[in-house]
């Protein structure tokens, strides 16, 4: 059967059907008509079934056509959920390599203040020895921690 469009095929059932009409009321005598009218019907149901499987595609393109858009969204959607759980753990790792670095810089102040406090002991037992005033020295102030 030649693929028809929906036109043609409401064209074809249409002259079927008068095909049909002037069959039955030309000659009503006819011993063959019984068999002209299955044919004419068995091609009608042919042509209707074509109309229905025809309109449940179209329906299914136009369906897929008119959500592709929305689906378009949530794949962005998932996509930049993806990235912000990304930024985030990069954010972790940051905070751990910062609070890994705050504390070395700690260890390195304790490291230096010891060093200091070691190299003053002799200069501060040589002034008790002379008798001499002790410096006058300013501390730089600690803060607390919050």
């Amino acid at each position: 059967m030649p693929d028809l469009n929906g036109r043609e095929l409401l064209r074809e059932w249409r002259q079927l059907m008068e095909a049909l009409v002037a069959s039955a009321t030309s000659s009503t005598a006819r011993k063959d008509l019984p068999g002209e009218l299955v044919g004419a019907m068995q091609r009608q149901l042919e042509l209707v079934q074509e109309i229905v499987d025809r309109e449940r595609t179209l329906q299914g393109d136009l369906a897929t056509r008119l959500l592709a858009p929305l689906d378009a969204v949530f794949d962005l959607l998932e996509q930049a959920g993806g990235t912000i759980r990304a930024q985030a753990e990069a954010l972790e790792d940051a905070g751990r390599a910062l609070e890994e670095s705050a504390g070395l810089m700690k260890r390195q102040a304790e490291l230096f203040e010891r060093t200091i406090a070691t190299l003053r002991q002799p200069t501060e037992r040589a002034k008790g020895v002379a008798k001499a005033k002790p410096a006058a020295r300013s501390k730089a102030p600690r803060k607390p921690r919050a």
